[in-house]
């Protein structure tokens, strides 16, 4: 009977469970986070579209579709019935059909109707001003039963309306009824063409249900009355009240007997949730196709010749699109940091598998095995673990994070497992090309590098350098070379330290073989043989170093441009200003409030006019001693408090202002005129950039007590302090004043999806890659443990102590982890100034709001720099003390014993 040969793939998963386990938590692990990175991306970049679409005003979002009156030209009944429901309703139809994908509309917000220009009405109950008669507006829009709430009367009907019925019925809104004096019964007559004022009829006051949405908010005067100011006549000028009459819809021929112009229209808002962001090019040709494309031509074969389609939704986008190419750049540099240390590590786990079973494969390849079937069998092995890992680790990305694009995840995870699949077969077959019994030494005191690796780091090199000066010329707005950057600065450096680093050993090893003991001598001698294939865990530790530094840098530059910027515009750490005195007794209660350290008055004037009386110059009043403590601790224009003090006599008063006041009045006194009439003679004598107690670039502060009258009385309070109570100080102040919190000031800062989501994704993408180094770290030990191992138990049948073996394990390990920590700072120092001058980080720090001017550079972060470096010294000294005591429990029985493979 025939012996049946055991399947290769069972049997090597039999025999080595645990390490099909690693790798298949391995490859989980990160096809779920190479799955999960642009489902995050498309999750951020889509919520802060829809925000700037949710957050712009509907009149700017909505396309407008209108159309003029039917001409004059055709008979009445006709122009009647182009205004009627129906055929309104079909077109309507047709038109959001004929809208371009991906622009999607919102039906419970979009309509459709009839409307007039405002025009006179001669009502004189109606509310006049000025005495100029109010107009009214005539709208039949669709809808208004389902989009408001009657709170008086009820809506309005209509029968067979035609242009020369002598009254329709109308409803209000609230706030129309409440400035026009509107009521259930008041008659409004519409003036009439060539025939008696239509009579209007409020039968209803409604309430509208969403008074921010498109529906009430896209077409003007339909919400909210007009107060409306002619122009001239000085500081009084003529003003009158402009409204709208909500008829039903089945009403509007009327509106052609009317003197005002009417208009058919198709309000099409667009809906927020069928937005995304990688449809923005898209959506921009969508927009441009309604206005000025074929679209508009299309439309107009459905509606009328004199159709026009007008929305500002493109200038969203655009805004949109601005903020995110400057966003964009630099996650793209934490994303390739980051793959490029998990590759490295999939590399590397293949690598560790092969050297494991160099022995094993070596006998393989004696007896016969072709070098395809052999790595045909170890890919079908690492196949039946890492597909499995791979599609649920996709699983999981999709399930956490849903509505992101499938694709993109699905290619992200598919390139992880082929790496993770091809790894153990491509170096495997790299190693045994060539049919050998022994192996020579790979070490780098004797392994000479080849001319292909010499051109090929050359060739690094030079590519590294562009990659470099271009981000420096163009910023990050280039293409994804300049993205590699900080990658491409850790691999270079990676390599040079490959080649510098047996120097140094060799050096120090001949004095230490002059020392007591052989420890020393010993640990260097073999730290200087280390294998050569140490340059992949250095390069995935200066990867991720470089990266965590840079990264580092870039939540710094954030964190310290919004803090600036807070700053600035509070001028401390609170703000409690009145355009009028504050109470007297303010202060001392509000210097007892929970939280509060220092205090500073300040009187503040806003519109002094020094010498020609023609321009204005914000004058600030203060205490010099405690408005000279305030400057000193916040950093803004600190000074010494004897240059501002008043001084006794008919001297002028000093003055701090700032270069661009000092360089128009210079250092001769001249007159300020203030607001109460007074007048003060001030002399500059010291020029700071900034004031706390004034924002900008233009400021006078003098000593408040030099001035007279009501310019001495305080209008601000600057207050300094940790955990200051907002709602405290906001009960304590009076209701005239506002206050000011600088943390409420730096959190308005980062309220775009844009930024708070790349934010995450940059955190989150470092540490990941500080994860995937330290795994690197753990696989190169792992790597060479057998080896360190039965070193130990040859070395304690000599008479090495315990406690030795634990030194030597230590002290060879020291060189490479030490050399990694040393060259990652060095490296993730020199990426940050070599790069600095081209990334600029204030669109990620102050993106969407009007923030004063700071800088928001590249900022060195220690914690980034040093703390990853340390953490891998330690973590190596504690794996290499972890091993010697296992290695000691075990005994060296085991280990002496001869040809066992390990």
């Amino acid at each position: 009977m025939n012996a049946v040969p055991a399947p290769w793939v069972r049997t090597r998963l039999r025999a080595a469970p645990g390490a099909a386990c690693a790798l298949a938590l391995l490859v989980a692990l990160t096809a779920c986070l190479a799955a999960a990175f642009p489902r995050a991306v498309d999750r951020y970049e889509d919520a802060a579209l829809r925000r700037a679409v949710e957050r712009a005003q509907p009149a700017t979002t909505v396309v407008g579709v209108w159309a003029e009156q039917p001409s004059l030209l055709l008979p009445r009944e006709q122009r009647e019935e182009a205004l009627r429901p129906g055929p309104l309703a079909a077109q309507y139809a047709k038109v959001r059909a004929a809208v371009p994908r991906p622009l999607v509309v919102d039906p419970d917000q979009s309509t459709y109707g009839a409307r007039t220009k405002p025009q006179e009405v001669p009502d004189r109950w109606l509310p006049r001003p000025s005495g100029l008669p109010a107009q009214m507006s005539l709208a039949a829009q669709h809808g208004l039963a389902d989009h408001a709430t009657v709170r008086s009367g009820r809506l309005p009907h209509a029968g067979r309306v035609t242009a020369a019925t002598a009254g329709v019925e109308a409803a209000v809104t609230v706030e129309t009824s409440k400035s026009l004096h509107i009521k259930v019964g008041s008659v409004i007559h519409v003036p009439g063409l060539e025939r008696a004022p239509l009579a209007v009829r409020v039968t209803g006051i409604v309430t509208p249900r969403d008074p921010e949405g498109a529906y009430w908010s896209a077409q003007p005067l339909l919400r909210t009355p007009d107060l409306v100011l002619l122009p001239g006549n000085g500081a009084d000028p003529d003003r009158y009240w402009a409204g709208s009459l909500l008829l039903a819809p089945e009403a509007a021929p009327a509106m052609l007997g009317t003197t005002g112009s009417t208009w058919r229209y198709w309000q099409l808002a667009p809906s927020p949730a069928a937005l995304h962001a990688h449809d923005a090019d898209r959506l921009k040709s969508a927009v441009a196709s309604l206005e000025s494309g074929p679209t508009l031509l299309r439309i107009r074969t459905l509606t009328d010749p004199s159709t026009t389609v007008d929305t500002d939704l493109d200038t969203v986008l655009n805004g949109f699109t601005g903020l995110r190419s400057d966003v964009r750049p630099l996650v793209a540099v934490a994303a390739f940091g980051t793959g490029t240390v998990a590759a490295v590590v999939l590399l590397m786990a293949g690598g560790l598998a092969a050297d494991r079973r160099r022995t094993e494969l070596t006998l393989l390849r004696a007896r016969g095995a072709s070098l395809p079937g052999l790595a045909g069998r170890l890919l079908a092995e690492t196949a039946v673990v890492a597909l499995p890992a791979g599609a649920a680790g996709l699983a999981v990305a999709l399930l956490a994070l849903p509505g992101g694009r499938a694709p993109y995840a699905i290619a992200a995870a598919a390139t992880v497992t082929a790496v993770a699949c091809a790894a153990l077969p491509l170096r495997a077959a790299a190693a045994h090309r060539t049919v050998r019994i022994h192996g020579g030494r790979s070490d780098l005191t004797s392994l000479r590098p080849s001319r292909r690796r010499t051109v090929a780091e050359l060739t690094l090199v030079v590519v590294a350098l562009g990659a470099v000066e271009t981000l420096r010329r163009r910023g990050t707005s280039g293409d994804q070379l300049t993205a590699l950057a900080p990658v491409l600065v850790g691999a270079v450096a990676a390599l040079v330290l490959v080649r510098l680093y047996p120097l140094p050993l060799r050096g120090l090893a001949r004095p230490a073989a002059r020392l007591r003991g052989a420890l020393g001598h010993l640990s260097l001698a073999r730290a200087g043989r280390t294998s050569a294939s140490a340059v992949l865990p250095l390069l995935a530790l200066l990867t991720a170093l470089t990266t965590a530094a840079f990264g580092g840098s870039v939540l710094a530059g954030v964190r310290e441009a919004r803090d600036q910027a807070a700053l600035l515009a509070v001028g401390a750490d609170a703000r409690i200003e009145a355009t009028s005195p504050l109470p007297p007794g303010l202060p001392e209660r509000i210097r007892r409030a929970p939280g509060v350290q220092g205090l500073a008055v300040a009187s503040i004037t806003y519109q002094a006019k020094p010498t020609d009386l023609t321009r204005s110059v914000p004058l600030a009043g203060v205490d010099p001693r405690d408005y000279a403590e305030l400057a000193s601790r916040t950093g803004l224009g600190p000074f010494p408090q004897g240059q501002l003090r008043d001084r006794p006599g008919h001297a002028p008063l000093p003055a701090l202002a700032s270069p661009a006041v000092a360089r128009t009045y210079g250092a001769r006194p001249f007159p300020v005129r203030l607001e109460d009439g007074t007048s003060v003679t001030v002399r500059i004598e010291v020029v700071r950039d900034h004031t706390p107690a004034v924002t900008g670039d233009n400021f006078l502060v003098v000593d408040r007590a030099g001035l007279n009258g009501q310019a001495s009385l305080p209008t601000a309070l600057l207050l300094t302090g940790t955990h200051l109570d907002g709602p405290a100080l906001r009960s304590t102040a009076p209701p005239s004043a506002e206050v000011h919190l600088r943390t409420e000031e730096r959190a308005r800062y980062a309220d775009s999806p844009l930024q708070t989501g790349a934010e995450r994704v940059y955190t989150t993408a470092v540490a990941a890659g500080a994860g995937y180094a330290v795994l690197a770290l753990l696989l190169s030990l792992l790597r060479t443990a057998p080896e360190r191992t039965a070193l130990l138990a040859r070395l304690r049948t000599m008479g090495l102590t315990r406690t030795q073996g634990r030194r030597l394990l230590i002290l060879e390990s020291l060189p490479q982890a030490a050399l990694a920590a040393a060259g990652g700072t060095l490296t993730g120092w020199a990426t940050i100034r070599l790069l600095s001058p081209g990334v600029d980080l204030t669109t990620l720090a102050l993106a969407s709001t009007r923030a004063p001017t700071t800088d928001a550079v590249l900022r060195t972060d220690a914690t980034s720099l040093l703390l990853p470096a340390a953490a891998i010294v330690l973590l190596t000294v504690g794996v290499a003390a972890t091993q010697a005591w296992w290695t000691g429990r075990r005994g060296a029985v085991a280990e002496l014993r001869a040809g066992d493979a390990r």
